[in-house]
């Protein structure tokens, strides 16, 4: 298999305009911190692989770990994904997100492994959502279409553009958009050398999607 290509979607780590949700609970400097370093921490994971980072806004001031390579384009969170995927037609791609804790180098490998065999893989959230989604070079047409982003029906919904597609789930993580999430991570190791504990069970799980 060629080797995929990881698409890493940030914002840039500006005060009020990242992590709203979360600074609502906890104050926007926190938040923001806690931004920042989940930037820096899975920067470091991605060293082993090749990465594009796809930023928004394109000309702002980044940490040193983070070099914008393209911009983000589209009116909502599905065309800007679906413009960043079509720009590597020719190899799998597998796109996520910049504050997932537990996301880490297994979980990719787990993901690129799973692409080897199917069509598409997901890492889904535990808020409905889904933290990574990769494809092969043979694509549905209009994968992120009639999506509710920030719902609890977000996987669901792009899932249901993968009918009779065999895909692949990974294990299922919490994204950081509230304060209950951000005081239950705390107590869960990572970064560095420790690992979290949620990174177990990474044999990729297939889903038959034969609906009509």
């Amino acid at each position: 298999m060629v080797e995929p290509c990881i698409i890493l979607f940030a914002r840039a780590p500006r005060l009020g305009c990242v992590k709203r949700r979360l600074a609502a609970g906890i104050g926007a400097v926190p938040a923001l911190r806690f931004y920042r370093n989940q930037l820096a921490r899975i920067a470091r994971q991605l060293r082993p692989f090749k990465t594009v980072t796809a930023v928004t806004p394109r000309h702002a001031r980044w940490p040193g770990q983070i070099r914008p390579a393209i911009a983000q384009r589209g009116q909502n969170l599905g065309q800007r994904m679906h413009n960043a995927f079509k720009l590597f037609p020719a190899r799998p791609v597998i796109l996520i997100g910049a504050d997932i804790p537990a996301l880490d180098a297994k979980i990719l490998r787990a993901a690129i492994k799973a692409l080897a065999s199917h069509a598409a893989v997901f890492g889904p959230a535990e808020d409905g959502g889904y933290y990574l989604v990769g494809m092969g070079r043979r694509r549905p047409e209009t994968p992120f279409a009639n999506v509710r982003w920030s719902t609890s029906h977000a996987l669901a919904d792009t899932l249901q553009n993968f009918r009779r597609r065999k895909i692949a789930l990974l294990p299922t993580l919490t994204d950081i958009d509230t304060p209950e999430n951000f005081q239950n991570q705390r107590h869960i190791p990572h970064c560095g050398a420790a690992q979290n504990t949620l990174t177990l069970a990474l044999v990729a799980e297939s889903v038959s999607l034969n609906q009509p």
